[in-house]
């Protein structure tokens, strides 16, 4: 039995999928599948039942699987602790970040850092928060950028920097008249809003009050940020969008914002990683370089800022 093969068995396992899995190995699938088989003949048992679809463990391939899983993050912790003790930047990384935060932050940090650090693999997935917190408990990410929210006590965060929400308002909504929104301005608005499980949806929700009656729930069912913005440019509704957002914005765009009035809804930004986590010197090159990014008025909150 070796690493490599636990590594195919827990891909096929979480992919349910030979050729996924394998393309995700870097392999070949009928390499993939002959190591696997290999290893079904050492044990003397089937792991994966191949007729269903997609494909599942048996009640004891599941068992195998799970302690491979236990012994592949045992063993690149090895490899973590033998990096950084040689302050080294190598060695793949997966990095975890909220939709809501990527398309905005990804490109203002991430093209220079690879270019200034050639020798780092660093994984990028856009992932919610519950998926990246289950993903770092297991150790198939080693860090995630999202919103400081209930739930991370279990965590170490690292502060990255505090980002207002705004109003993004079409031309033909009431809201178009008025300087900053309050609370109370949003009543008779449409509202497109993401799904449920995007914390940025629930801040939003909570602070602004508001009911599902009036939002897209029923128009839209999935989304994202930039979907949403087309839809008030087309004319309809109202969505909200993070400060970074502001400066990707055309001037036609940005006669679109409207801020919030006092307190200003601000969201802060972490670096999520585990408490037994040990690659610390790419966890700083990380923070340092998106702190390095963005605004320095976004390092620290203001007394004109609410946390969300």
């Amino acid at each position: 039995m070796t690493l490599q093969q636990m590594e195919y068995i827990v891909a096929v396992y979480r992919l349910r999928h030979f050729g996924k899995a394998a393309e995700q190995c870097g392999v070949t699938q009928p390499t993939l599948s002959s190591m696997i088989q290999k290893l079904e003949d050492e044990l003397g048992l089937r792991i994966f039942d191949r007729a269903a679809q997609p494909v599942s463990p048996t009640p004891a391939g599941r068992m195998v699987v799970e302690q491979a899983w236990r012994v592949l993050v045992r063993a690149k912790k090895i490899k973590d602790i033998v990096a950084e003790e040689k302050r080294s930047l190598s060695g793949t990384f997966r990095l975890g970040i909220l939709p809501t935060v990527a398309p905005y932050l990804m490109p203002r940090f991430f093209p220079r850092l690879l270019a200034d650090h050639p020798e780092t693999d660093i994984r990028v997935a856009e992932t919610k928060t519950e998926a990246a917190k289950l993903a770092l408990a297991r150790g198939e990410m080693d860090a995630a950028i999202v919103a400081d929210v209930e739930g991370l006590e279990h965590f170490d965060k690292a502060e990255l920097y505090f980002e207002q929400f705004a109003a993004y308002v079409s031309e033909g909504d009431a809201l178009a008249a008025v300087s900053s929104v309050r609370s109370s301005d949003l009543r008779g608005s449409f509202i497109w809003l993401l799904d449920e499980g995007h914390c940025f949806r629930d801040q939003i929700v909570s602070f602004c009050g508001i009911k599902d009656g009036q939002t897209s729930r029923n128009v839209y069912s999935l989304g994202s940020i930039e979907t949403f913005m087309r839809m008030v440019e087309g004319g309809r509704g109202v969505t909200f969008i993070p400060e970074l957002a502001l400066e990707q914005l055309s001037g036609r765009q940005r006669a679109l914002v409207r801020p919030f009035a006092l307190p200003i809804p601000t969201r802060r930004i972490v670096l999520l990683t585990p408490r037994t986590f040990v690659r610390q010197s790419m966890k700083r090159l990380l923070a340092d370089s998106i702190r390095a990014s963005v605004p320095p008025r976004m390092l620290q909150m203001n007394n004109t800022e609410q946390r969300v």
